[in-house]
């Protein structure tokens, strides 16, 4: 008898990379916004004291962290790294103040994307699969590697 469950092909493909059999574990949601071009949104990458790199996050919405070079949009180059292994998004957030009024930003969430050694935020692993959001000076680990990278976020608006 045929059977017309859904068997994931159609999915998988609209997932894959073109023009290669990586399929994407990360999609951006739909509250995903790129920050202000003037917003001086950084990631600093440090391995003991010596800095190494400095990305600037405000030039696209999301950043795809892995060993995956095929994907990966910065490369974790450590062996206990994931190959999709977290995303740094940003999304668009509405908070309500004490008194009521609603205030519109764009804020930056880590997420870790199910990976083997997860991913360490301040010292402590977040919940694999759950976004987390990132504040001024939050020091950010991938899987077991020694590399710290330190997220430095425009002063919120007043």
């Amino acid at each position: 008898a045929p059977n017309f469950a859904p068997s994931g092909a159609l999915a998988r493909e609209a997932n894959t990379l073109a023009g290669s059999a990586v399929v994407l574990k990360y999609h951006e949601p739909a509250d995903a916004r790129k920050p202000p071009a003037t917003a001086a949104w950084r990631l600093y990458t440090f391995k003991r004291a010596a800095l190494l790199a400095t990305t600037r996050l405000a030039e696209r919405s999301c950043w795809l962290l892995g060993r995956a070079a095929a994907v990966a949009d910065l490369a974790l180059d450590h062996p206990s790294a994931s190959g999709q292994h977290a995303a740094l998004q940003f999304r668009h957030v509405v908070r309500t103040d004490p008194f009521g009024d609603t205030h519109a930003s764009v804020a930056l969430y880590v997420i870790d994307l199910e990976s083997a050694n997860g991913t360490v935020l301040n010292g402590e692993k977040i919940e694999p699969a759950r976004f987390v959001e990132c504040l001024h000076g939050d020091v950010l680990r991938f899987g077991l590697s020694e590399r710290e990278y330190v997220v430095m976020l425009p002063p919120p608006d007043k």
